[in-house]
């Protein structure tokens, strides 16, 4: 059954308080009415006219936050993290804006191909490689392999052409507790990803590689963790890489002209949390990389940075339709029409949105109220106690910012609910990058008995 649209306002109403800039993307303007506007275009009319929930990316937003990391790192390598958000758009994007790609598997693989990525420019990680990830990886010429394991050395090797040889770096573990949540803090001991600097562990997959032929080994990568807010665990991390280089060369004659430190930089998702600048960056990590490489007298390797959340976080918005209001005791929960099956991170990792009404002005003071999905879980909550009007009501259209990365990249079919679709928003215009999913989507994977 369809929900009535709410009325929208044709009387002057109390102005909305301007948005923070922080955490919408620049673009965003307050219309008369009560409405935003991101690109040029309200977000009412897009919730009208692609349905929701839906996603809409900004991007002018994306390319300008691509340049901002390209400006601050001229002579680095920015390579886009694809697990953010992965269209052929976004491809098209940040091919443009000269950054390279990081990707996790055949799938996004093929993606970058069909898009016309150059293969050169892809670096592919992974801690469990499946064999069809390392042969598209090899057909396609890919750049940079990303060795995780001491085994995986021997696979790759064995499936490489003769007469070709493929460049790898080796992911280490220095150690170094960062980012916002257990589930998400990769550059420490004990977790899934990498090889430990510490135990050795590391060193032997250098000697591994270093004894294949086919293999050629170009450097060091290392990724910390995700929405990291500060520049020290970097600055440690170089303080500890660098030695590691430098025991390198000293017992296997090797230097490498290549280091990956990774990504993980922090957004704001509300008014006042902390987010990293790629100038603060530039100065202060490139400055220590310089400092170690000095120290130890070591040619200072080629940087590469993947920003992938920075880039297409702070560039999306989610829109979706209140369904229902319902206050229980001091509660007021309002239910709309998306949930964890198109963003499972505040039930992963407790993660809490900034939700603003808009099509239309209130002249209600604003209350605390739980915003929650539609799915049948207890854990279904996409913002609690966030400020919304007193008079929020069915047919509203909500819009959380801060949502261009891993919503629609984790989404699900739960429920069997289809994922939403994707529009571009640039100059006054939009236009679809992903169509929704929809029932017969869904039933055509099923064969029946």
């Amino acid at each position: 059954m369809s929900v009535p649209l709410a009325p929208r306002s044709r009387t002057p109403l109390p102005e909305q308080p301007a948005p923070a800039a922080e955490v919408w993307p620049a673009s965003t303007r307050v219309l008369p009415g009560g409405d935003l506007a991101v690109g040029g275009v309200p977000l009412a009319e897009l919730a009208d006219r692609f349905g929701t929930p839906s996603y809409v990316i900004d991007e002018d937003e994306v390319r300008a936050r691509a340049r901002a990391w390209r400006a601050a790192l001229p002579t680095s390598d920015v390579a886009y993290a694809g697990k953010a958000f992965l269209s052929r758009a976004m491809i098209r994007w940040i091919e443009e804006e000269g950054l390279h790609l990081d990707v996790c598997s055949a799938g996004e693989l093929e993606l970058a191909a069909l898009t016309g990525f150059p293969a050169d420019r892809i670096v592919l990680h992974g801690n469990a490689k499946s064999p069809d990830d390392l042969r598209t990886a090899l057909r396609l010429g890919v750049g940079r392999v990303v060795v995780d394991s001491t085994g995986e050395v021997a696979r790759l090797a064995a499936l490489v052409p003769p007469g070709a040889r493929q460049r790898v770096l080796v992911r280490v573990v220095p150690d170094v507790a960062a980012g916002a949540h257990a589930a998400v803090r990769t550059g420490v001991a004990g977790q899934k990803f990498g090889l430990p600097l510490a135990g050795g562990e590391a060193e032997d997959a250098v000697a591994r590689i270093l004894g294949q032929h086919r293999l050629e080994l170009t450097g060091l990568h290392c990724h910390l963790g995700s929405q990291i807010t500060g520049l020290e665990p970097y600055i440690t991390a170089v303080r500890r890489l660098v030695p590691f280089l430098a025991v390198l060369r000293e017992r296997h004659g090797v230097t490498f002209p290549e280091l990956d430190l990774g990504g993980g930089f922090a957004i704001a998702y509300r008014e006042g949390e902390p987010t990293v600048d790629p100038r603060a960056y530039a100065e202060r990590v490139c400055g220590e990389l310089v400092l170690q490489c000095a120290r130890f007298d070591l040619p200072v390797p080629r940087l590469t940075v993947e920003p992938g959340r920075w880039i297409a976080g702070p560039a999306g918005v989610a829109l979706y339709r209140v369904l229902a209001v319902k206050h229980t005791g001091e509660r007021t929960f309002v239910a709309v029409d998306g949930g964890m099956s198109d963003n499972p991170r505040p039930a992963l990792y407790g993660v809490r949105y900034t939700v603003r009404l808009v099509g239309r002005a209130s002249g209600e003071a604003p209350r605390a109220m739980t915003v929650v999905g539609r799915h049948c879980e207890a854990g279904d909550v996409l913002a609690e106690d966030v400020p919304l009007p007193g008079d929020i009501r069915p047919g509203d259209v909500l819009a959380v910012p801060a949502s261009g990365a891993y919503h629609l990249s984790m989404a699900s079919a739960y429920n069997l609910v289809g994922r939403p679709p994707i529009a571009a928003v640039s100059g006054g215009r939009a236009r679809l990058l992903v169509r929704r999913e929809t029932l017969e989507d869904l039933r055509s994977r099923d064969l029946g008995d």
